[in-house]
């Protein structure tokens, strides 16, 4: 079961971590402050039961580093806000700590994942969610919905199909733009 570092612990991540966990992937959930994370720790255990969030195997690990965030993971979702700042800083970030395999799945409405995946050195791995962050928090609260992902001509067929298979797994229909 491949691992899923999802990056911020707000709404947007506590709810794609919460429905990841419950279709059986290894999660980690990461946020740099506390606060987040401690809330995030605890609406989980209102949903979650105790040996769901303590397994090591298909529960929710919670760090506060980036680096031990995507240490294992196979896929790393950010849930930073839609801005061109920080999704180049959360992308250089996570092009930097994380390994080769890993790919990076990013929630944007406007901005273009050839030109995010151009900043890293795997542009095949970048793939986006053509959705901002609040639309996707919206579509992550009803399972069954469509879930847009934007691709560059740079973006490996493999990469496209971890991502697309995540999200069937969480129960979406996941339809697929190659970015002209």
């Amino acid at each position: 079961m491949p691992t899923v570092a999802i990056i911020g612990a707000g709404p947007l991540g506590r709810g794609i971590a919460w429905n990841a966990a419950r279709a059986g992937f290894r999660v980690c959930l990461e946020d740099v402050m506390p606060r987040n994370l401690e809330h995030a720790r605890e609406a989980m255990r209102r949903e979650l039961s105790a040996e769901t969030i303590g397994s090591e195997t298909g529960g929710i690990r919670f760090v506060s580093t980036i680096e031990d965030a995507v240490r294992d993971a196979d896929l790393a979702i950010d849930c930073v806000p839609d801005e061109l700042e920080s999704k180049l800083e959360i992308l250089w970030l996570l092009d930097r700590m994380a390994p080769p395999r890993t790919v990076f799945a990013t929630p944007t409405a406007h901005l273009s994942i050839a030109d995010l995946g151009a900043c890293t050195y795997r542009a095949a791995k970048c793939v986006a969610i053509a959705a901002s962050p609040a639309e996707l928090a919206d579509l992550t609260a009803t399972p069954g919905a469509g879930i847009v992902l934007r691709t560059a001509s740079a973006t490996a067929p493999a990469s496209i199909a971890l991502v697309e298979e995540f999200w069937r797994r969480l129960g979406f229909t996941a339809t697929v733009e190659r970015a002209a």
